[in-house]
């Protein structure tokens, strides 16, 4: 299905990268994904040069005939979901670390709610937060905002969370009391593997607010490389107040930044993959968040 995925946005944009962009992919993966298909078709699914690419006939055939199946098996699916009684089934929903604590309010609801739905957790690197979205292997996920891929519908919640910078104890900033995001000008902060730069600038910023450019460091897959790579001096690395309390290494130190803004959380999932048990948990998020004495104005089972 992900391959027809690739296929089809490719066929509709005419151009690779573009399509990586909206499937939220590398332009590598997408001309991989298309060599891969015309190996197992037999002929070539589209016509490239340096300035342009078009579809072939045997592509245009293609397109014609997948596009209609793409859109019945994924609307048979959902079909079958509601008629097996919506919101049972498991959700895979990713976090980030010890995050989940700030969702605990939504999850108790969920189950609550849905005793037959069962909950399944999955960690979220942050140096690559939506990898996990993309390729399905989670059905929600919990994320900071902005989140500004077309393919995801994003809950915002009202919880937000203070930056800190995380460098290590030996560290020029470890003794300040604070400092402001003009000083990230001088040192060097982790670099994330596949992370949109709209979102790595919430906490990595690239430049500062007069234009001096923040230098990169090592780049890092996961927290824990993020932990061992700042513990060891070799760069710094921007995360939220929360990891003060989880991570307490006598190697660390968390200077807060006075003039960065708070990070806002949010929901996020493929809106493609929505389901009935998607949607029963939006509608505990919306609970979860709703002002004492307020009540739903809106049905279960209703759309977000």
């Amino acid at each position: 299905m992900r391959e027809i995925e690739i296929f089809l946005t490719v066929a509709e944009e005419l151009h690779f990268s573009r399509a990586a962009e909206r499937l939220n992919v590398s332009p590598a993966r997408v001309s991989q994904s298309i060599k891969k298909q015309e190996r197992r078709i037999g002929g070539a699914l589209f016509e490239r040069t340096t300035r342009v690419v078009r579809l072939s006939p045997l592509g245009e055939q293609l397109y014609r005939t997948l596009k209609d199946g793409h859109r019945q098996i994924t609307q048979g699916i959902a079909a079958a979901q509601a008629t097996a009684g919506g919101a049972s089934g498991t959700l895979t929903l990713g976090t980030l670390g010890p995050n989940s604590m700030q969702i605990k309010s939504v999850l108790d609801l969920f189950l609550e709610h849905h005793p037959n739905a069962r909950l399944q957790h999955r960690e979220i690197q942050p140096a690559s937060p939506l990898d996990l979205l993309e390729s399905g292997e989670v059905d929600v996920a919990h994320l900071w905002l902005p989140i500004r891929d077309p393919g995801l519908t994003v809950k915002a919640t009202p919880h937000t969370s203070e930056v800190r910078l995380m460098v290590s104890a030996g560290h020029p900033f470890a003794g300040r009391d604070s400092i402001c995001l003009e000083d990230l000008g001088d040192c060097a902060v982790v670099e994330g593997q596949s992370i949109p730069s709209y979102m790595e600038e919430v906490f990595n910023p690239r430049r500062t607010p007069s234009g001096r450019p923040v230098r990169r460091g090592p780049r890092v897959t996961t927290w824990q490389e993020t932990l061992s790579v700042v513990s060891s001096g070799q760069a710094t690395a921007g995360v939220t107040a929360e990891a003060i309390d989880f991570y307490p290494w006598p190697s660390l130190a968390f200077v807060p930044i006075r003039d960065a803004p708070p990070c806002q959380w949010a929901f996020a999932w493929r809106t493609s993959n929505e389901t009935p048990l998607i949607r029963a948990f939006a509608e505990a998020v919306d609970e979860a968040h709703r002002p004492a004495g307020r009540s739903a104005s809106r049905p279960r089972g209703g759309r977000v």
